[in-house]
Formats: structure tokens, C-alpha cells, sequence
């Protein structure tokens, strides 16, 4: 792969195209998600395939070069969101809330946070430090006595992948599931 970060520069034309071919791929990917085919970036950019495939090398590789840092920025703004609130219960709400919103409103973003492509090492490393900041808010909720004790970590990965299955499929009731997933998970909901 040469994106023009290797030990020689691109001429201006290669860097143009790298420069177009990613500000393709941003668009595209959250228009449809990152199964959209690579044809379909280039032809947003205005080149070849061929050149997709040499500038980038196919499309993991691509993912892992435009998807990280969005992705990054936008799972902190929810990490950031779940911050505000004022109580441990409001914390979790507010961050499962925040990515539901974001799975929701961008298919590119709802594959992260669902691994579908789990092959791009920086799209994992990103899931896992968000994740990180999820675990600790559930334990907090749960140490706190609002959120059912029972609820593992691995059940947050269930319910996004549920809100995102729901969100493709029916875009105007993801909201709705979302309120009784939450009013199930409180402690005070909790059966025996």
C-alpha cells in the first residue's frame, strides 16, 4: 500500500487521488455503511478501481485508513455525553443513548460499533477504548444499585447490535426499543 505516508512522497496527481479517493470513502461509508463497494468510491472520486486497489490495497485496508479518527471523535462525543450526566444511572442512559443515536444516523459507524469489520486493527483498538469507558460506566450503575446486576458486558454488544439491526431494517421505531431495553436493565426491573 502507498497512501503517501511511505518513505517516498507521492507526486501531486497521486496525491490528489489519494486525497479524493478518502474524502469518497468518507461520504460513502456513511451513506451505506462499509460493505460499499470500492467500485462505487471510485467512482465518487472520479478514478479507477484499479487505482483504489494501488493507492490503498483493498478495503480493509482502506476502512482502516479514513474510519478511525471519525470514528474515534464520535464514540468520545457519547463517552462525552454520558459525562454530563448527573447520576451513575444517567451516565450509562446517556452513552447507550448517545451510540444508538450515532449507529442510527450512520451505517458506517453502526458497522464499527457491531464489528462487522473486525480485520482493522484501529477500528478495534477504538471499539475497545469506548468499550472500556461503557464497562465502567455499567459498573458504576451497577455499584450504585440503578442497573440490574445481572447485565454483563457482553449484553451492551447484544443491545447494539439489536438497536443497529433495528435501525436498518425499521428507522422510525429504533427509539422506541431502545426506551423499554433501558426501563428493562434497571435494577428495580430486574426479576429474581
Amino acid at each position: 500500500m502507498n497512501s503517501g505516508t511511505g518513505a517516498s512522497p507521492l507526486r501531486r496527481d497521486a496525491r490528489r487521488n489519494v486525497e479524493r479517493i478518502t474524502a469518497a470513502a468518507v461520504e460513502a461509508f456513511a451513506e451505506r455503511g462499509l460493505d460499499c463497494p470500492l467500485e462505487e468510491i471510485a467512482r465518487r472520486a472520479g478514478v479507477s478501481p484499479g487505482t483504489v486497489y494501488n493507492r490503498f490495497g483493498g478495503r480493509e485496508a482502506l476502512i482502516d485508513t479514513v474510519v478511525p479518527e471519525l470514528a474515534a471523535v464520535k464514540l468520545e462525543g457519547a463517552v462525552e455525553s454520558a459525562r454530563r450526566g448527573h447520576d451513575s444511572w444517567e451516565r450509562f442512559r446517556r452513552y447507550v443513548e448517545a451510540v444508538s443515536e450515532l449507529m442510527a444516523s450512520d451505517p458506517a459507524l453502526s458497522d464499527v460499533v457491531t464489528r462487522r469489520h473486525d480485520d482493522s486493527p484501529r477500528l478495534r483498538a477504538v471499539c475497545a477504548e469506548s468499550f472500556g469507558h461503557a464497562h465502567a460506566l455499567l459498573q458504576d450503575a451497577q455499584r450504585a444499585g440503578s442497573l440490574r446486576a445481572d447485565f454483563r458486558p457482553e449484553d451492551l454488544s447484544l443491545l447494539f447490535d439489536s438497536v443497529a439491526a433495528l435501525a436498518r431494517s425499521s428507522p422510525s421505531t429504533w427509539r422506541r426499543l431502545l426506551v423499554f431495553l433501558l426501563d428493562g436493565l434497571r435494577a428495580r426491573a430486574a426479576d429474581p
